[in-house]
């Protein structure tokens, strides 16, 4: 039988887990402000439909020395770890015993900045990959979407502070995305680490 013809029952449910409280609010509200500032945000371009447009959010990616990451054929500049992007992986480590050497972080200026439909299924992520997501600033609703049973859809509410843990069976069988929500103003750091599995000597 094929994935198309699967029954809602035969449908796995999305390897994931949020933890709302992992950062404290007042840890929370510091590290935004102090990443907001610190970084050195930018608003890239990607080719769709054989033009270039801006993305919907800035980012800015930092890893270990030597990792490199692309996707939408946009490769990225890697950035030094930043101390407080340090510390917050390092309490995802010690929670998960995962670990992580890149982390991509986007900040969404408003409810107007979005992220479409898409899986973290990049070559240099390997076959399975484990993400960990954390927000910043204000809340916003995350949606999952089956690939096959496209109706087949969840909605999370991501907090500040919150920890979302995308497991190795997610990016295969889910899309992601966060979409506008042009009644908010207020600014969302999201910052998702990942292990980069391909890295330059």
């Amino acid at each position: 039988m094929t994935d198309s013809l699967l029954t809602k029952e035969q449908i796995q449910p999305p390897d994931y887990w949020l933890k709302n409280d992992f950062i404290a609010e007042h840890d929370a509200h510091a590290f935004f402000t102090q990443l907001l500032t610190q970084l050195p945000w930018r608003q890239d371009k990607i080719k769709m439909f054989g033009k270039e447009v801006e993305i919907p959010r800035l980012q800015v990616f930092m890893g270990d020395s030597g990792v490199e990451y692309t996707y939408s054929n946009l490769t990225l500049n890697t950035h030094p770890w930043h101390p407080t992007v340090l510390e917050i992986r390092n309490r995802i480590q010690a929670l998960t015993g995962s670990t992580f050497n890149a982390a991509l972080l986007n900040y969404y200026r408003n409810g107007q900045d979005s992220m479409g439909w898409h899986q973290d299924n990049e070559p240099e992520l390997g076959d399975a990959p484990i993400i960990a997501s954390v927000s910043l600033g204000a809340s916003r609703p995350f949606m999952l979407r089956h690939l096959t049973d496209k109706q087949r859809k969840e909605q999370l509410i991501l907090n500040n502070g919150s920890l979302l843990w995308m497991g190795p069976k997610l990016q295969a069988q889910w899309q992601h995305s966060l979409p506008k929500r042009p009644t908010s103003q207020s600014a969302r750091i999201n910052l998702t680490f990942r292990q980069v599995l391909t890295q330059k000597t």
